[in-house]
């Protein structure tokens, strides 16, 4: 919300300097995000008038003019501008003024004493933009022709009142306009409040258009009138120009700036049609199959999606040939009011906020009528901005009114709300008496009765849709006391120290680690685009999660893995020049799951599980001397996560995901007593999907999930052998498509005594012809390590267990000792 001080002080006017007044509304809530003058900092520039403006004698752009600038002297100044005439006022720079800087962090600029082309200038005639007024420097900023001659700029267009800018929570709906921050500065500081005041306009005519409201739960209240006779082309008030133009909004034409002002200074968002291209009856209703509006800000919008059946109804002002206006957001550019206008119909709705939420959204913009009809207007008010507004046309425009015509259809209604005083003191850790709490209510015009047991009964006014519960009034109890006036007091509690999981790992410690090995977290939303969710999923339209009121387009559909935003963060950083890209997430993924049921932290019919991934991108290490530059792999990857989650024994098993490249990918899983868990993937990217993201190269990817991978158990400590182990090393030859994790399995599993590890260290494939192995068979070695703790290994033990292993290798995998 942005408004002038000028302006809010027209109706409220604290005994309060401006900082003090900022201070004041941001200690109640009410933050002041920004707040700085109307113009920066100059000095010495006056009305002036120019007497005189002939041709420069050496440049065809630049005149010689004659300024009266009310220091007893006519003042020679050469100016560039091409609206530069005898006749007008204008403002000044005298000789020795300081200008605002050209640019943020610039030195103001002074005027002297110079000469352009051969011509003595003595000072400037100044554009908008030199003042710090806006953008405008086609020309210099004409003056009204009543300007007094000599007046100091700044006294004169008042350029030291203050431009407020203040950030509201979504709760205080009721502080958008003018009056709603003079209603919450008067409850804050106690200075009387002044209400806008206006005369009825006189009915002359008995001209009414008649308005049918099919839908109440769209609009609950609908007051409208016909204007005749209206005069578009008259000219906007320069004071209601100037206070729309420090409220940030510019000014279109009569009928649309008053409409606004009147939004600004009431809360009640407006609407002007014109009447002549107004067929039969006004119609409020829903959207039908098919209908589209060209609406004022050049967009054409579908207001029905037939391709969604969920899709929220879109309300609009419709006539006898189709829709007009979109309810409560914008109105249609076929009945908008031009210069031709004559005749007028201006109305003022409370539109259902449920109606008005997300429907600006859909369609990618967002009005400052929306975001008020959205968070709930004064439904009480609206004849009274309709009466006011329409002041305001006929004073400005002129015209005839008819009579108004409120429907009064399903206005809420403010139901009480019960506030205990012991329970207010309590949570705002103050004592609290009903005297201070009564002096709130009744600053903030709350109807209230105090009944047994220091209960208030509060109704609230029709303009506070944020109070509903018990914690809202507490919550304007603390406001209005204001929060610098609470005391800062320790908490009083016993404190105690909760025992460390040692079976379990924080994920923090999973992130530090991450980051050891050069990779870089990246957090993004659970949100996808649904395109991006089928590549990588590989789901169905029925299979998609999708989002009911999505934030934007992107974000339509729930994710079901990590890897759609870790590879738009690649994406990212590619574009901005990196070439070697290590990222991982933590992150929930959704997937839907009838077995849930609805219980804390979860929702019925949907999987949640956090789970962690990754990419790893470019070379393998930073470009150095002592290592050749050559890309990650597969078990680049592998051998980082390996390090990462130990003590864990991670296993792989190749296995194909649409996502990943056929013939580079694993599933990961994790070694357990009752057999391998499935963890997860790892692999390259499916190039399919490397040629959709634009990659140079294939990133590595992973995703597993996370909880398994936290619980490590506790350490089992052992006795410190006394005796020495012995290895021995074990050759066989297998069938090339036996995996090497199968001989390792079936090792284990034989459980021979004395064995303490077994660990791969040699694969050997024959070539063409070789005698000693057939082409489809390979040698694999293993090292084996034996351990007896309570005696030295003895060649018969020894032997024993090796020829064991090699046992259950033939026996599971068919091999043979080579």
């Amino acid at each position: 919300m942005q408004f002038s001080e000028s302006w809010l002080r027209q109706y409220v006017n604290p005994e309060l300097d401006s900082a003090a007044l900022g201070h004041a509304m941001t200690m109640a809530g009410l933050e002041v995000e920004e707040q700085h003058s109307v113009a920066p900092s100059f000095t010495q520039i006056v009305v002036a008038e120019i007497l005189s403006a002939e041709q420069h004698p050496d440049a065809d752009r630049l005149r010689v003019c004659k300024v009266n600038a009310g220091t007893g002297q006519e003042l020679q100044i050469v100016c560039g501008a091409p609206n530069a005439r005898a006749g007008i006022k204008i403002p000044c720079a005298l000789v020795g003024a300081q200008l605002p800087p050209a640019e943020a962090g610039g030195k103001p600029f002074q005027i002297k004493v110079g000469k352009l082309r051969g011509v003595e200038s003595q000072g400037m005639l100044c554009s908008g933009r030199e003042l710090g007024l806006g953008e405008d420097h086609e020309g210099i900023l004409e003056l009204p022709s009543d300007a007094p001659v000599g007046k100091d700029i700044r006294q004169y267009l008042d350029l030291d009142d203050q431009i407020f800018i203040i950030k509201l929570t979504p709760n205080k709906a009721d502080c958008l306009s003018l009056i709603g921050m003079a209603r919450e500065v008067s409850a804050i500081t106690g200075a009387a409040l002044k209400k806008p005041e206006w005369k009825a306009v006189p009915v002359s005519i008995k001209d009414q258009r008649k308005v049918i409201v099919e839908n109440t739960e769209l609009c609950g209240r609908f007051a409208g009138r016909i204007i005749q006779g209206v005069n578009a082309k008259a000219k906007t008030p320069d004071w209601i120009v100037q206070r729309l133009a420090r409220a940030g909004q510019r000014s279109i034409s009569a009928l649309v700036d008053l409409s606004n002002y009147v939004m600004l200074e009431m809360g009640q968002p407006t609407h002007v049609f014109d009447l002549d291209k107004v067929t039969g009856d006004i119609i409020v209703r829903w959207a039908k199959t098919g209908e589209q509006l060209a609406l004022l800000n050049g967009q054409t919008v579908q207001l029905t999606d037939v391709n969604n059946s969920k899709a929220l109804p879109i309300g609009i002002v419709a006539d006898q040939n189709g829709p007009l206006a979109l309810a409560g957001i914008m109105g249609g550019n076929h009945c908008a009011v031009t210069d031709d206008t004559i005749n007028i119909f201006v109305e003022a709705a409370y539109w259902q906020p449920n109606a008005i939420q997300g429907r600006a959204r859909r369609f990618n913009f967002s009005t400052d009528a929306a975001h008020r009809f959205e968070r709930g207007v004064d439904p009480q008010a609206t004849v009274d901005c309709l009466e006011y507004l329409s002041n305001l046309i006929i004073e400005v425009c002129g015209g005839q009114a008819g009579p108004i015509d409120d429907q009064v259809l399903a206005t809420p209604e403010r139901k009480p709300v019960k506030m205990r005083l012991e329970r207010a003191a309590k949570v705002i850790g103050i004592p609290l008496t009903t005297q201070i709490v009564s002096d709130v209510f009744k600053s903030l015009n709350f109807d209230y009765k105090l009944e047994a047991g220091d209960v208030y009964v509060v109704t609230p006014p029709s303009y506070r849709f944020d109070i509903e519960i018990e914690e809202d009034l507490i919550e304007e109890v603390a406001r209005m006391y204001g929060f610098e006036n609470i005391p800062d007091h320790p908490p009083v509690a016993s404190l105690k120290m909760s025992a460390k999981p040692e079976a379990k790992r924080a994920v923090h410690l999973l992130r530090q680690r991450f980051a050891l090995q050069g990779y870089q977290e990246t957090v993004n939303f659970g949100f996808i685009d649904a395109d991006s969710e089928k590549r990588l999923a590989g789901a169905s339209d029925a299979a998609l999660i999708k989002v009911l009121n999505p934030i934007a387009s992107q974000y339509g559909v729930m994710r079901s893995n990590l890897w759609g935003g870790l590879l738009n963060n690649l994406k990212a950083n590619l574009n901005r020049g990196a070439t070697r890209v290590r990222l991982f997430e933590t992150g929930r993924v959704f997937k839907r799951n009838a077995s849930f049921t609805e219980q804390s932290g979860e929702v019925a019919g949907f999987d949640q599980p956090q789970r962690i991934g990754g990419l790893a991108y470019g070379s393998f290490v930073p470009e150095q001397w002592a290592n050749a530059n050559r890309l990650v792999d597969f078990f680049d990857v592998k051998g980082d996560l390996e390090r990462v989650f130990d003590p864990l024994h991670l296993l792989t098993g190749a296995a194909q995901h649409p996502a990943l490249h056929p013939g580079r990918s694993a599933q990961v899983m994790l070694h357990a007593a009752e057999g391998p868990v499935i963890l997860g993937w790892i692999g390259e990217l499916h190039p399919g999907l490397q040629q959709a993201y634009e990659l140079p190269q294939a990133p590595v990817l992973f995703e597993l999930d996370l909880e398994p991978l936290r619980n490590i158990g506790l350490p089992q400590p052992e006795e410190l052998s006394k005796f020495p182990a012995v290895q021995r090393d074990l050759a066989v030859v297998v069938k090339q498509n036996i995996a090497a994790q199968a001989l390792l399995d079936a090792m284990q599993a034989s459980k021979q005594q004395f064995v303490r590890s077994i660990q791969l260290f040699d694969e050997f494939r024959p070539k063409a012809g070789s005698a000693s192995m057939a082409e489809d068979e390979k040698s694999l070695a293993f090292r084996v390590t034996l351990l007896n703790p309570e005696d030295t290994l003895q060649d018969v033990q020894i032997e024993a267990a090796m020829s064991g292993l090699l046992v259950a290798l033939e026996k599971k995998c068919a091999a043979r000792l080579r």
